[in-house]
């Protein structure tokens, strides 16, 4: 298995570098079933923040972009239940990925809830504001 970094996700997805996107296109032709391509949580968040912040891609985009990651049988995404919770809530407008993912997280290790400052958060199921 090979990991895959952020940037070479975001390359597949936006297309803004010629040379770098024909690499990773290449690069995500090898892997397969028996050898795929591992995305960590932290590379899919990363992916994720620089979809949306930096290239303006609208969220409900970003999560079929994830969605299509998860679908893909030549990929491992890392707790890929708790990343596909988090997608499908962002699809039903329940809030942003991040949180989501983090709630999503937090139950699959067994908290009771998480703490939050965050006032947007704290209305997701799994937090609690302090």
């Amino acid at each position: 298995m090979t990991g895959l970094d952020a940037n070479i996700l975001v390359r597949l997805v936006i297309e803004d570098d010629a040379s770098q996107s024909a690499v990773a296109k290449r690069m995500m032709e090898r892997f397969t079933e028996d050898d795929p391509g591992f995305i960590s949580l932290v590379a899919l968040v990363e992916t994720v923040w620089v979809l949306g912040r930096i290239y303006g891609v609208p969220s409900l985009e970003v999560a079929g972009v994830v969605e299509g990651l998860l679908q893909a049988e030549s990929l491992v995404v890392q707790n890929a239940d708790e990343v596909y919770l988090a997608v499908r809530s962002v699809q039903m407008g329940t809030g942003n990925f991040a949180d989501l993912l983090i709630a999503a997280l937090g139950r699959w290790a067994g908290c009771e809830t998480t703490l939050t400052f965050d006032v947007k958060a704290s209305r997701l199921d799994g937090f609690t504001r302090v």
